[in-house]
């Protein structure tokens, strides 16, 4: 059981984050990794390139984009066991194409020292709901979702993360 023993302007993302993160290879393709995600119930996921490093996030809307563009993409609303989420996208009517090619590239990443306030800085400016914690040669070791932070607030520094809300990515 993990509990917090600092005040909660003083947590870092290694305090929050959750181990492991979901990766998927740039060279995955898009079918491929929505079915990872569907079957991981997450809505994002790191992309790394072969060294293992963050060179990308793929999330739920890189998803729509991808299934906005094809040809007749109202045909492609889906029947619920082949979703992405049921409202989104068919999995297996999206193009083959590769992660790398839809994934959102400016991925925000955090080092594990990072503080809880600079960390929900982050994801305020740039509108996201995930930041990726990365060690020095830039591999995701762990992730803080906008819900960790939120949970952080409500539940205090002394709840133990096993009595706190499921969180998703």
């Amino acid at each position: 059981m993990r509990t917090f023993a600092k005040a909660i302007r003083s947590l870092t993302a290694a305090d929050l984050m959750k181990q492991p993160v979901q990766t998927i290879p740039q060279e995955m393709s898009l079918a491929t990794a929505g079915a990872i995600l569907k079957r991981e119930q997450i809505s994002g996921a790191a992309v790394i390139d072969n060294g293992g490093r963050c060179v990308g996030v793929i999330s739920t809307t890189d998803f729509l984009n991808a299934a906005s563009e094809m040809p007749g993409h109202e045909s492609h609303r889906c029947a619920e066991e082949h979703c992405f989420h049921e409202w989104q996208v068919d999995v297996e009517s999206l193009p083959r194409d590769e992660v790398r090619d839809h994934m959102s590239p400016d991925v925000v990443t955090v080092a594990a020292t990072t503080p809880i306030a600079e960390i929900a800085r982050k994801m305020l400016d740039v509108h996201i709901h995930r930041v990726f914690v990365v060690d020095e040669h830039r591999r995701p070791v762990g992730i803080v979702s906008s819900t960790d932070i939120i949970a952080a607030v409500a539940y205090g520094e002394t709840t133990p993360l096993s009595e706190r809300l499921p969180v998703t990515n």
